[in-house]
């Protein structure tokens, strides 16, 4: 009966997705759902049906390492550990008695997932809550696009590859469009508008699963898509350093990208999407997700320059370049104007920020927690007008000099950024017959379908029921949920019914430290605070009656993300547990 003390674990790379032919057909082993009526004149001929599936390894036996990295004994079930193969790390797991590795670092922005939460099969990250299964390492929510590098684990010997260990991220294998498509064609099976992380993760979804016909994705933008999030926090990064992925990546997986294509109508008897500039696209399957514009703001004085919405790389850089030892103000206490002023203290000469309420992010984190971030700010040389309004922006030779506040109080700028919150970008669709409330929300099903048929919505722009709030219907412009929506909009368009089940789950960071929060506490009556406010480092458990609706916390990790774990679970959190 063996010794067991002297075993060993190691971990024998399978780079199971590497060992596919890139171009296989259908994974799932299904027809298109689009394959009939070709406008092309090949009826068929882009379908899953006529492809059979081409599995291929491509074994490497030199491109591994091998290296002893611990007893079977040294790790309890449900522990994870980093370990070292010398030319890099990976995260070896035991759960339920059996043992698995993947990559150690999550692929979004570089978390230790060793921090993070093991539940039930999967890590969720402890910084962002994005999930990944630990037999396969694939993405199970988000945010981000990639998936981990997975290892096979053994006994007594040890084996990796180099290249997954030192990037630590894999993208799914997909396929390509099969169709014989010229570029001018005005047909389109799938068209996604918008080139956020909803409509991103749509289109490689369906190449994830299979799907072999057209996409294309428009988008207004002049960029391909890129982190948009991280505008308000490194105001001085190019769309190039922020785009989430290259041109050959589209290129590649036949993904076409349409760029600066604004949408004028929406014709849904016809299917029919028409363009600014004239051109007319048909579609059989229509995913919008055009996100949010600047809420407008009314004040004297729209003609002075150097008043700025935070939209674009350009905009970011723009603040970044005029602001240098000049007079910064912020207008609004949203996440990315506070995000916004943090990133000026240490360039401008004065950093101000006007808000209509008593303390920033009362409605979302509670008075406490919002006086105690306040504090900070203050700490940073950050000067707050609260319960104020901009009435005037003055300028001299055109350039704003002033800030004039309803109050009669007036404010030296050079720079300004206007941060008041926005407003769905769906004008266009107000003729359409696609269901919008009174803000021009549009509103979907579980599945992310709009009332008519064919017709997908996500993003900013969706009010989608919410499992977590008993299917309530609500609008959550995470980033985070918006790769959800993505997901699900994309497998339900391939005949997949799928429901949206995520916790929301989002992040701001300011200063070096970082605010997290999951679930939805719209409505909520009461904050259990635990830790110490003063010192920044807490968690603050937000109540609904006796039900925990949502947390957040600072200095904590990964409390967000256990949270999110029992959310997603099904279970509730009581306020008598957290008290």
């Amino acid at each position: 009966l063996g010794i067991c003390l002297t075993v060993e674990v190691k971990v024998e790379l399978t780079l199971l997705e590497k060992e596919k032919e890139t171009d296989v057909m259908s994974p799932n082993g299904k027809a298109s759902p689009f394959s009939d009526g070709r406008p092309n004149g090949a009826p068929g001929h882009c379908s899953d049906e006529d492809s059979t599936p081409a599995l291929r390894s491509h074994h490497k036996p030199h491109d591994y390492v091998e290296a002893s990295v611990c007893h079977v004994k040294d790790l309890e079930n449900g522990q994870m550990r980093e370990v070292d193969l010398g030319s890099g790390r990976a995260l070896l797991i035991k759960e339920h008695g059996e043992f698995s590795a993947i990559g150690h670092k999550c692929p979004h922005y570089g978390a230790p997932l060793v921090k993070g939460v093991l539940s039930k099969g999967h890590v969720r990250c402890p910084w962002h809550g994005a999930c990944f299964n630990i037999s396969t390492g694939d993405i199970e929510d988000f945010p981000g696009l990639d998936s981990l590098p997975t290892f096979q684990v053994t006994i007594l010997s040890y084996g990796d590859s180099t290249n997954a260990l030192q990037s630590q991220k894999r993208t799914k294998v997909m396929t390509k469009c099969s169709a014989v498509v010229n570029a001018n064609t005005g047909f389109s099976h799938v068209l996604i508008i918008g080139a956020g992380p909803a409509g991103l993760v749509c289109a490689e979804t369906l190449r994830q699963e299979g799907f072999t016909d057209r996409i294309v994705m428009c988008t207004m933008d002049k960029h391909q898509p890129y982190d948009r999030a991280k505008l308000s926090k490194s105001l001085e990064s190019t769309a190039e350093h922020l785009r989430l992925r290259s041109m050959e990546f589209f290129q590649n997986h036949d993904i076409e990208l349409l760029t600066e294509k604004e949408i004028a109508s929406v014709d849904v008897r016809s299917k029919t999407v028409t363009f600014r500039d004239g051109l007319k696209m048909e579609y059989r399957k229509l995913f919008i997700a055009t996100g949010s514009k600047p809420k407008p703001l009314n004040y004297k004085g729209k003609d002075v320059e150097n008043v700025f919405y935070l939209r674009t790389p350009e905009d970011a850089n723009n603040i970044a370049r005029l602001v240098n030892n000049k007079n910064a103000v912020i207008v609004g206490t949203s996440f990315i104007g506070m995000e916004v002023a943090a990133a000026l203290t240490d360039k401008a000469h004065s950093v101000s920020v006007i808000g209509i309420e008593s303390v920033p992010f009362r409605k979302v984190l509670g008075e406490k927690v919002g006086k105690a971030i306040m504090k900070m700010f203050e700490t940073n040389r950050v000067k707050f007008y609260m319960l104020n309004e901009v009435s005037e922006m003055r300028g001299q030779h055109g350039q704003l000099k002033e800030v004039v506040l309803k109050s009669g109080k007036v404010l030296r700028a050079d720079v300004c950024v206007i941060g008041t919150g926005s407003i769905p970008a769906t004008s266009f669709l107000k003729q359409s017959g696609i269901h919008m409330d009174s803000k021009g929300f549009i509103t979907v099903s579980k599945m992310m379908q709009t009332n008519v048929d064919g017709i997908f919505a996500g993003g900013d722009i969706a009010m989608f029921p919410l499992s977590l709030r008993s299917n309530k219907k609500v609008n959550v412009p995470h980033w985070q949920m918006a790769h959800m929506h993505g997901r699900v909009a994309a497998l339900n368009m391939m005949g997949r019914i799928v429901e949206i089940k995520t916790v929301p789950y989002f992040w701001a960071a300011m200063f070096g430290k970082s605010i997290r929060y999951a679930g939805h506490g719209e409505g909520f009556d009461d904050v259990v605070i635990q830790g110490d406010l003063d010192e920044l480092k807490f968690v603050a458990f937000y109540t609904k009656s006796e039900e925990v609706v949502a947390v957040a916390s600072m200095n904590y990790d990964p409390i967000v993300s256990r949270v999110a774990e029992v959310f997603g679970s099904g279970k509730g959190i009581k306020k008598r547990d957290v008290e």
